[in-house]
This record gives C-alpha cells, structure tokens and sequence, in this order.
C-alpha cells in the first residue's frame, strides 16, 4: 500500500543551550534553515518570544529577513506574530516589505497570545486589554491593509500600507485553544494547531475550521496543519535522554523560570514531587518521540487523526547536531 503523501514542515524557536549565547543561537538557526531546505521541507517558520533566557526569537520578522536572504525555495514565516503586541499596520508594512523583496515565500503566522508574561505584554503595547473584539478588529484591518480596499469614511481609505506588492504573505492563524478555528475559517485564512502547546481540541478545531471555512481572495480551499514537539535517534537511549530534557525544561517554563536548555548529564538524577509527576505525564502528550520508524508512525496516527497533510516540526535538543541529525531522519522517513 502506498503511504500518502505529507509535507513536512519547522517551527524553530531559536533555542539557547545550556553554555551557548543567543547569538550562536540565531546562527544555528540560520544552519537549520539551510538545512531542511536541502532536505525537502515545505516551510520554516520562527517565533515571537520575549523576556526569556532560553529562546531568542523576539523579532520573527527581523529574522525571516535574514533566512530568506540564506535559503533559495523553503517558504519561510512567523509562527506567530504575536499580533496583539503589535498595531495591525506595522504588521502589514512589515509583511508586505518581505513579500516584495522574497515574493511568493513569504507566511505570515498570526498568534493571540502574547508570547510572554502580561507584565511584559504591557511594555510591548500598553493599550493591550486582551480583548477578543481587539484581535479580531485587527485581523479586519489587516485585509484592508493586504488588499487595499476600504469601506468609505473609515481610516482605511486615508492609510495604506507599504510598500505595494504585487502578491500578499499567505496567512495563517495560530492556536493552542480551538477559538482561532473560527477566526481563521471567518477570515478565509490557514490555520495551525500548536498540539506542542496544548495536546486538547486540535482535531476537533480543524473539522470546525473546515466546515465553517469561508473562501477569501487568498485562500480558494481550507487548508490546515498542525505542530507537535518531536525527536528522533537510531539509539532509544538519546531518544529517552531527550525527553527526559524536555520533562525538565518544560516543568521549569511552567514555573516561570527561564533558563537555558540544560544537558542530560544536569538532570539525570533529579527527582520530581508526585503534582510534578502528574505534569510530567500531562506535558508528555504534547511530545513525539521514537527512533525513526516509531516516530514516523505516530506522526502518520497525528495526521490521520488531525485530518491534514502537513506536519509542523518543533525539535529543541542541547546539542545542534542531534537536532539537525533528527530533522535528517524524518526527512528520509517521510521521503521529502
């Protein structure tokens, strides 16, 4: 029987290793990029995170302007803008510099979330109240601002954005929730399930994306996707070192601590209270891990159940080249 097709795709977050520097952070980055591009896959998003020790992703455009200029044909985006942090036309001047300049690769993700805590949400935009109307007033204005178009008396017809292209980012909308599934199918906008963030709702969430789709002048057809934590080895033991790093470092975010990555060798013998446990167990469900064949399989089961043909990648590992090594091994399970 023959295996159906799925693209695979990144979501990379920048991540600072235990002993590196952001800088070599954004570097790796930068390889990685390079590098899944040779391999096949579809697209390579980054992140918005900010006031964090442990990823340097804060400004994704700023980024995206840099991997486009390194890489020749992998699409490359925001996975997400983070678009309450910012004002819907200095997001659409953004997006359309980067489509002029790389037209036709250019993704623009959208988030609700802040991507930080509410304290520093509210340095970024003080005028932030987190309100659904808000977020989705400003997905309105940003069609206005791609398409030029206006309804009479309203700001849009005075502002455009720039510069003027000839073609617009795709658009896609960000959740961990399940509530963007409606923006996005009201919107006629792709839409990613982050099943790394939360491991509740995705499927159900695509079905009501697709049934309540509605087509835009951008996107004729639903199309979904959705983003788990992965990693793969030949040998078992780094793939149960990985994810014991990863039981760690992900307690450690939900405590507020931000830290960089550790190396296995810092957490091997630490010992977690039973509440912690049970989020250990809890966290694990937002995780794929396997040698090779394993991994391919519970990927497939993921598509399957999520009902899409698109993966999205997110693998943080303390040494770059088993990141780059477990990129490698999907890409040949998954024939790209």
């Amino acid at each position: 029987m023959t295996k159906e097709k799925i693209r695979l795709s990144v979501l990379d977050q920048s991540p600072i290793r235990k002993g590196g520097t952001a800088s070599q952070a954004l570097q790796e980055t930068v390889q990685l990029a390079q590098f899944t591009e040779s391999l096949g896959y579809t697209r390579f998003w980054v992140s918005e995170h900010h006031n964090t020790a442990s990823l340097a992703g804060s400004t994704p455009e700023v980024l995206m302007a840099h991997l486009a200029s390194k890489t020749d044909r992998i699409r490359i985006g925001s996975g997400g803008v983070m678009l309450p942090n910012h004002s819907a036309l200095r997001v659409a001047e953004n997006f359309r510099m980067l489509e002029a300049l790389f037209p036709g690769r250019i993704d623009l993700g959208i988030g609700r979330a802040p991507g930080t805590d509410r304290i520093t949400a509210a340095v970024l935009n003080p005028s932030n109240q987190f309100r659904e109307n808000e977020f989705i007033e400003q997905l309105s204005d940003l069609q206005h601002y791609f398409h030029d178009t206006y309804e009479p008396g309203t700001l849009h017809e005075r502002v455009k954005a720039t510069p003027q292209a000839a073609t617009v980012p795709q658009q896609w909308l960000l959740s961990s929730s399940g509530q963007s599934a409606v923006f996005a199918a009201h919107f006629g906008m792709g839409f990613t399930f982050a099943h790394f963030i939360s491991a509740a709702g995705g499927p159900e969430a695509v079905r009501i994306y697709r049934e309540r789709f509605r087509p835009s002048a951008d996107l004729k057809a639903p199309a979904a996707s959705a983003a788990f934590f992965v990693f793969t080895n030949e040998s078992q033991e780094l793939v149960d070192q990985q994810q014991a790093i990863m039981d760690y470092a992900m307690l450690q975010i939900e405590k507020g601590k931000s830290q960089p990555f550790p190396a296995f060798e810092d957490i091997r013998d630490v010992e977690y209270s039973d509440m912690e446990i049970e989020r250990l167990r809890f966290n694990r469900a937002r995780m794929l891990t396997g040698t090779p064949k394993r991994l391919e399989e519970k990927l497939r089961e993921q598509a399957e159940r999520y009902a899409v043909d698109e993966l999205i990648l997110v693998t943080i590992t303390n040494d770059f080249r088993q990141r780059l090594k477990s990129y490698e091994l999907m890409a040949k399970a998954f024939d790209l």
